[in-house]
């Protein structure tokens, strides 16, 4: 089955979930868009770039605690604004910290983005005047599109205007994600990731297209985190933990860097699987963890890869 087939199929089915499915199952679909953002930025700097950060949850707690800020005491609630305000923000962060973090590569990058990380964590977390310390902060319902969505239960409004919303702004983000790594800005990319001594060679500036990536990952990170904020109506220091970082790194991993669509899944898999294996063991992290393990060594290319490797005996056959 052809690529845009398989996408109208999902696309049609995501806009009827809403109708068809029971609440809960349509409330786990809100953090599975809020990280198909975050990972769409994320593979940017991973797959395409070749740089594997550590420290990202730093930014989707930029986004959260922006919400948070904005719709608690500055009285700021319609969407519309915040979205671009924890974008900003998470580009005034990220630019200090990408020009110094891109400098270097491999496990050093990812030890400088895990630190950056930690050091906003321990803020979030022993700063309580401004940031209301591990109990974190409330984020008030935003308006969307104007409206408030007075006569809206909270479950209600999250099923329904917020839930299309959110899906609103994931296929804005993967539309403009998709445009990026087509454009000669993504070719550049995977020649550094591929070869960055050719790059320079050619004339490419490494280190500022290293940043650039940084940049445009920090803000789809940001947004994500904005996002993500919403549903639970509480932000806290724990989005910007380095386990949430590993999370975030195993989604990618799960449904597959190399894809462009692989992360989503990965999103989508991550979701549904945490919620039916906490129900049933205590103990998650310990499946999660075999999980990764039998990836790495099984499945590289992730659950995408898997996909593409059924496919390919089909097409030889029909040859």
């Amino acid at each position: 089955m052809r690529t845009p087939v398989v996408l109208s199929l999902v696309g049609i089915a995501v806009l009827l979930i809403p109708l068809v499915a029971p609440a809960y199952y349509v409330t786990l679909m809100l953090p599975f868009m809020a990280y198909g953002v975050v990972l769409l930025g994320l593979n940017l700097l991973f797959g395409y770039t070749g740089l594997v950060s550590f420290g990202h949850a730093l930014f989707i707690g930029i986004g959260a605690y922006t919400g948070a800020v904005l719709t608690t005491h500055l009285g700021v609630r319609h969407m519309e604004l915040i979205l671009p305000a924890a974008a900003l923000a998470a580009a005034i962060v990220a630019a200090p910290v990408g020009a110094l973090c891109v400098r270097y590569v491999k496990i050093y990058f990812g030890m400088l983005t895990l630190a950056f990380g930690m050091v906003f964590y321990t803020f979030l977390l022993k700063f309580y005047r401004i940031t209301g310390g591990d109990e974190g902060m409330r984020m008030l319902r935003p308006y969307l599109l104007g409206s408030e969505w007075t006569g809206f239960s909270k479950t209600a409004y999250l099923i329904g205007p917020y839930y299309y919303f959110s899906l609103a702004v994931l296929v804005l983000a993967t539309l403009l994600m998709w445009r990026i790594v087509r454009s000669p800005f993504g070719l550049c990319l995977k020649t550094i990731r591929d070869n960055p001594l050719k790059a320079e060679s050619l004339g490419v500036s490494v280190p500022r297209y290293r940043w650039y990536a940084f940049m445009i990952s920090a803000v789809y990170a940001s947004v994500g985190g904005a996002l993500l904020a919403t549903p639970t109506g509480n932000v806290d220091p724990t989005l910007a933990y380095w386990t949430h970082s590993g999370n975030i790194v195993f989604m990618v991993l799960l449904g597959g860097f190399s894809s462009f669509f692989g992360p989503l899944l990965g999103a989508f898999a991550f979701i549904f699987l945490q919620d039916t294996v906490m129900s049933v063991f205590p103990y998650w992290r310990l499946i999660f963890g075999a999980i990764l393990a039998f990836i790495v060594i099984f499945a590289p290319g992730g659950l995408m890869g898997l996909f593409a490797r059924r496919r390919r005996p089909v097409e030889v056959s029909r040859a």
